[in-house]
């Protein structure tokens, strides 16, 4: 289904940032309101996008927002899905459950690894490394970003380019977690604070300094 560039940066701004209004797209992209509306419109014919209910201002009119179906999510790729469920039901069924865990943890220390040489090479200060990280995943896919907290930051995944995998096999989260963890230690504390498998439309993990005693 070929969509046109203006629609392709709709779709990319309601998967970065979540549900959008109609006058909030226009402000970013650069386009009319009535521009947004039209597009909006061919692409909730695709099934591609959908309204939510009313959002209640603090003051005005209360807004509809504009969000991504499922359909739309699909619309951004989750790598050979089909031959990845296939290949861990084979795993399961011959080696059985431990053993799929076991190789899961294997490929995530590889890639633990090879995190660590590229964060360190970005600097020692969590900002370099956090920031260096969500490059990383996003070169793999992940559509990576980070936010300054008061308290920390936040690395935020808005697009999950395994999740029929982690779907199926939720060690590959597991490992996922621990990875994150590992790179920032005695850095900072990593918690997941949002998590796509559980209803979320991202995933999110918060770096809290820790103090030195």
């Amino acid at each position: 289904m070929d969509l046109a560039k203006s629609q392709e940066q709709i779709m990319s701004r309601l998967k970065t940032r979540g549900p959008q209004s109609v006058k909030i797209l226009s402000n970013q992209l650069g386009m009319t309101t009535m521009g947004i509306r039209l597009h909006l419109a061919e692409m909730k014919e695709k099934n591609l996008v959908t309204q939510t209910r009313e959002e209640k201002q603090v003051r005005g009119r209360p807004v509809h927002l504009w969000r991504l179906t499922e359909m739309g999510h699909q619309r951004f790729p989750d790598g050979h899905s089909q031959v990845t469920l296939e290949l861990i039901d084979a795993i399961q069924q011959s080696l059985g459950e431990k053993s799929l865990n076991a190789l899961i943890d294997h490929r995530s220390n590889q890639l633990a690894e090879y995190y660590e040489q590229e964060l360190r090479a970005a600097g020692n200060d969590i900002q370099s490394r956090v920031e260096r990280l969500a490059e990383l995943r996003s070169d793999e896919g992940y559509m990576a970003q980070v936010r300054l907290l008061p308290d920390g930051w936040l690395l935020i995944e808005n697009h999950c380019p395994i999740f029929s995998a982690a779907n199926k096999c939720q060690q590959f989260c597991h490992s996922e977690l621990s990875c994150f963890q590992a790179l920032f230690t005695e850095l900072a504390n990593v918690e997941r604070v949002d998590h796509t498998l559980t209803g979320a439309r991202r995933c999110a993990y918060k770096l809290s300094p820790i103090e030195e005693v």
